[in-house]
């Protein structure tokens, strides 16, 4: 019999810190398990984690979101207590971060799922250990990058950068997201997604509001909002996913 071919899967990484990247991923968890859907979720490496004999905020935001059941071990392979890039908190925790680990916890995670959304930590250039960097990790899962931005001042030069060293990286983009759109915004905020749209090398997927409330609350204000995006039926047709 021949084995299950692996579900579609999806890397997350954010322009800078602050973007609400966990909450994006934890919103399309929510929307795409709402949908019926068979959702994994993975944070490969989370660092700031109080305990980490458990899963981390992060981590468990996603659980959360996904109504997941898998392993710890799984979705967050390593975790950390220092809130250091991954080489540093390793180094402070005393482990050597294994790269196939990781990769073997993804192919578990996308055996018996519709789709496996994986989140980043930081962005695209951060070390998880010597010169490897969290692209080199999207490029080894072998999964198309989403990236979350904002709209922020400084938005175009972090999501030009990010997107222009993905194509370098030949990594495969499907798209990106500006998240946390005031409800009253400035001109520059105002000016962001036409700017980013005609700039960027990668497409822009939809713009999500800046929400209010608890994790959760976000979450699922977030996962409302999901399908209405501009470009949501060609992003799902993109990685492949049936819905």
């Amino acid at each position: 019999m021949a084995a299950k071919k692996a579900c579609p899967a999806v890397f997350i990484t954010g322009t800078d810190t602050g973007v609400g990247k966990t909450l994006v991923t934890a919103a399309l968890a929510r929307h795409f398990s709402a949908r019926g859907l068979r959702v994994g979720v993975m944070k490969p490496v989370e660092t700031g984690v109080e305990n980490p004999s458990g899963l981390g905020a992060d981590a468990r935001l996603l659980r959360w979101a996904a109504g997941a059941q898998d392993a710890d071990e799984l979705i967050s392979p390593y975790r950390f207590r220092k809130p250091l890039a991954p080489c540093q908190a390793a180094e402070v925790a005393g482990e050597r971060i294994d790269i196939d680990k990781i990769v073997s916890a993804s192919q578990n995670l996308r055996h018996d799922k519709d789709i496996l959304l994986i989140e980043g930590a930081g962005g695209l250039m951060v070390p998880i250990r010597g010169g490897y960097l969290m692209a080199d990790l999207a490029r080894q899962l072998a999964t198309p990058l989403l990236t979350v931005t904002h709209p922020r001042l400084g938005t175009l030069n972090h999501t030009l950068l990010t997107t222009f060293a993905a194509r370098a990286m030949e990594l495969e983009l499907c798209g990106f997201i500006i998240n946390r759109m005031p409800e009253s915004p400035g001109d520059a905020e105002r000016e962001a997604p036409h700017l980013l749209a005609s700039l960027a090398s990668a497409d822009l997927l939809g713009v999500l509001p800046e929400v209010l409330g608890s994790d959760q609350d976000k979450v699922e204000i977030l996962a409302g909002e999901v399908d209405k995006m501009p470009a949501y039926q060609w992003f799902v047709g993109g990685i492949g996913l049936e819905l």
